[in-house]
């Protein structure tokens, strides 16, 4: 993509995840790479307002480049560009079901959420839990750094999900298949679920 269609890129994807309820008021935020550094949604901005034009940029030191006052999270997103340098694209949103499930105590650390469906091993793959640390801490970005290496997506404790990928897009279908499967892990808790067997999970990851 060019320049410019990365930046409109970032602000569709913003509108659609803001229209659907998955990021309400001023939370979450997106990220793609850009040049030498990485364009990323300003601090304090709704997703569903974005501006082409108003996206800052940084390098890969967290330092700004040009445009408005970069996310708070903008660690957060560097933490995944480091670990995993195949990333173009990271999103992470507070989406209720996800942040709900963050909520909850007793979840496995490797594994926050179960493989339920075929499409959460497929888009997520292992989701491990990053313990709690307060937004914009330094904290976060170094707790994510330690699983990052071994998974493109984490359920942060009591803050919601963050993923990378190839694309935004791609980055964008992780956290949604995040939310959705937390919302599939509320309704069946207390019932006998069925997750995926070890066989079913070893398939899907050989595709």
């Amino acid at each position: 993509m060019t320049p410019d269609e990365l930046r409109a890129d970032l602000v569709a994807q913003g509108r659609s995840l803001f229209e659907r309820g998955l990021t309400p008021g001023r939370t979450g935020n997106l990220s793609v790479r850009h040049r030498d550094g990485v364009l990323i949604t300003p601090t304090g901005s709704c997703l569903g307002f974005l501006h082409p034009g108003r996206l800052a940029r940084a390098d890969l030191d967290g330092t700004l480049l040009d445009g408005p006052t970069p996310s708070k999270e903008l660690p957060l997103h560097l933490a995944m560009y480091r670990a995993r340098p195949g990333l173009a694209a990271v999103a992470h949103l507070h989406s209720p079901h996800a942040v709900a499930v963050a909520t909850l105590a007793g979840l496995d650390p490797d594994s926050a959420l179960p493989a339920l469906t075929p499409y959460f091993v497929l888009r997520v793959g292992r989701l491990p839990l990053v313990p709690y640390g307060p937004p914009g801490s330094p904290f976060l970005p170094a707790a994510l750094a330690r699983h990052a290496a071994g998974a493109h997506a984490a359920l942060l404790a009591s803050h919601g999900s963050i993923a990378g990928g190839a694309t935004l897009a791609e980055a964008v279908d992780a956290v949604e298949e995040i939310e959705a499967t937390a919302r599939i892990y509320l309704l069946t808790r207390g019932l006998p679920a069925r997750p995926l067997t070890p066989e079913q999970i070893a398939e899907l990851r050989a595709r």
